[in-house]
C-alpha cells in the first residue's frame, strides 16, 4: 500500500473538479494511506467526508486577492493587463509560493516523505515541492494540454506569458529545481509527465481535442446516491413539483439580481426554484432585498445539497464553476452558464458546444434573456435527450474508482 498526499488550495471548491475529493475517498477505500494537506480553513470539511487532515501554513494560494482598484479610471489595455495580472498572481505569487514549498518540505520533514502527490491543478507550490521531495505528481481535474504557439497569443497575454516564465525559473532556481512538473515555453502551467485526470468525457474538449497530451485520462462521474436523509425544507416541496437549482457557487456570489431573474424565469415555468447563494453572506439589507424579489415559494439557502436535490431538478442555472457543472452533466440536467470569472468561461463554452444548455454573458440576463432561454430549453427535446447521453457516456468512465486505480497504476509505472 502507497502513501498519498492530496494536496489543494484552502477554497472548497479546489477539493472538487468534478472528483477529486472522491478519488482520495476511493484511493482511502483501497487501503492506502491518505492524507489531505492545505491551510486550516478546510480541516473541518475535509474531516467530515473521514480523510485525515493536516493543516500548515501557506499552499502558496492568494487568497482572497487584495481589492480590486476602480477600473473604470485605467485605459482598456492597462485594465485588461492589470485582470490578467491579479489572475497570475492568484496562483503564482513568487513569496506566496515559496512559504508554500517550504510548508510542505517542512511537513515531509517532520512526518516522513509521501509516495506521491495528487495534487489541485493550480497548485504551484506542491508541484515544486514535489520535483524536491523526488515523488510523483499527478494532477487531479484538468487534462493536459500542449504548449501554446506564442502568435497565437494576444499582445498581453504574451507579456503575461514571459512574466509567470520568469517567476518560475527564480523559483527554481531558490529550490534548486529544473521546472520538471512545469510546461515549458509559452504560458507554462503544472504538467505532470505521469497522468492527469480529468472527470469529463474526451468530447467534452471537442474544441481543444488537437492540443490534449496522451497522459490525460477522462474518467466521467455519476450520481452518488446519499446515505442520509434528504433535509426537512426538500421533504417538504410536494416529490411532483420539479425544482430549478440557481446558485454562483461559494465565491462569485454577490449578485442578487441574478438570483431573483433567475428565479423569476424558473417559476414561470411551473418549477420551484431553490437558491444557493454561499456562505460568503449577502448584508442584510441586501439579503432582505432579495427575498422580496423571489417569487412565492422559493427556497433561499446558503448551500444545497446536489446528491439530493438535483435527481428532482429539470434545469440549473449557474456560474460554470468546473464541480458544479459536472453535478449537472452527471445528473443530466439542463444548464444555462452566466460566467462570472476565470474558467467558468470555459465551462459555459463547452455547455453550448455539447448543446445541453446555453451559455450567457451577464449582459443577455440584464436583457431577460434567461426567462426565455428557460421557457426555450424545457421545449428542446433534442437538448434533453443529449442532456441524458452524456450522463450516460459519463457514467460509463468509471469516475472515481477508476481516477484511483489509474494513479495507483502510473504509481507502480514510476516505481
Amino acid at each position: 500500500m502507497a502513501t498519498f498526499w492530496c494536496v489543494s488550495a484552502p477554497l472548497y471548491s479546489h477539493t472538487d473538479w468534478g472528483g477529486f475529493l472522491k478519488t482520495a475517498q476511493a484511493l482511502s477505500r483501497q487501503g492506502h494511506t491518505v492524507l489531505w494537506v492545505s491551510e486550516p480553513a478546510l480541516a473541518g470539511a475535509i474531516g467530515a467526508q473521514g480523510l485525515p487532515f493536516e493543516a500548515i501554513e501557506s499552499t502558496g494560494w492568494l487568497w482572497p486577492p487584495p481589492p480590486p482598484p476602480d477600473l473604470t479610471t485605467l485605459k482598456p489595455q492597462e485594465a485588461v493587463m492589470l485582470r490578467y495580472t491579479r489572475a497570475l498572481d492568484t496562483w503564482l505569487s513568487e513569496d506566496l509560493v515559496a512559504q508554500g514549498v517550504q510548508a510542505l518540505l517542512d511537513l515531509a520533514q517532520r512526518i516522513g516523505r509521501p509516495d506521491a502527490l495528487v495534487i489541485d491543478p493550480f497548485l504551484s507550490a506542491a508541484a515544486l515541492a514535489a520535483e524536491a521531495l523526488n515523488v510523483p505528481l499527478f494532477v487531479a481535474g484538468w487534462p493536459a494540454t500542449a504548449t501554446l504557439d506564442e502568435q497565437s497569443l494576444f499582445p498581453v497575454q504574451r507579456s503575461l506569458s514571459s512574466d509567470s516564465q520568469q517567476r518560475i525559473a527564480r523559483l527554481c532556481a531558490r529550490f534548486g529545481l529544473a521546472g520538471r512538473y512545469f510546461s515549458q515555453g509559452t504560458a507554462p502551467s503544472i504538467r505532470s509527465p505521469a497522468l492527469h485526470l480529468t472527470y469529463f468525457t474526451a468530447d467534452w474538449y471537442q474544441s481543444e481535442r488537437d492540443s490534449l497530451l496522451p497522459q490525460t485520462a477522462f474518467v466521467g462521474g455519476a450520481p452518488v446516491t446519499p446515505a442520509e436523509p434528504a433535509p426537512d425544507w426538500l421533504q417538504a416541496i410536494p416529490p411532483h413539483k420539479p425544482l430549478a437549482l440557481i446558485t454562483l457557487g461559494t465565491i462569485f456570489n454577490g449578485d442578487p439580481g441574478f438570483f431573483s431573474w433567475a428565479a423569476q424565469a424558473a417559476a414561470r415555468q411551473g418549477l420551484t426554484p431553490v437558491v444557493a447563494i454561499g456562505w460568503n453572506p449577502l448584508p442584510p439589507d441586501k439579503k432582505a432585498e432579495l427575498k422580496q424579489a423571489l417569487p412565492p415559494g422559493t427556497r433561499l439557502l446558503n448551500w444545497a445539497p446536489f446528491d439530493h436535490v438535483l435527481p428532482r431538478c429539470k434545469i440549473m442555472i449557474h456560474h460554470g464553476g468546473m464541480g458544479t457543472t459536472h453535478a449537472a452533466v452527471v445528473h443530466g440536467l439542463l444548464q444555462i452558464v452566466v460566467p462570472h470569472a476565470a474558467d467558468q468561461r470555459i465551462q459555459g463554452r463547452r455547455v453550448a458546444q455539447a448543446k445541453i444548455g446555453l451559455n450567457l454573458t451577464a449582459h443577455d440576463v440584464r436583457q431577460g434573456m434567461l426567462r426565455d432561454g428557460v421557457k426555450a430549453l424545457l421545449a428542446a427535446d433534442q437538448v434533453q435527450a443529449a442532456c441524458h447521453r452524456l450522463a450516460q457516456q459519463m457514467a460509463a468512465g468509471g469516475g472515481p474508482a477508476r481516477a484511483a486505480d489509474l494513479i495507483v497504476k502510473a504509481l507502480a509505472a514510476a516505481q
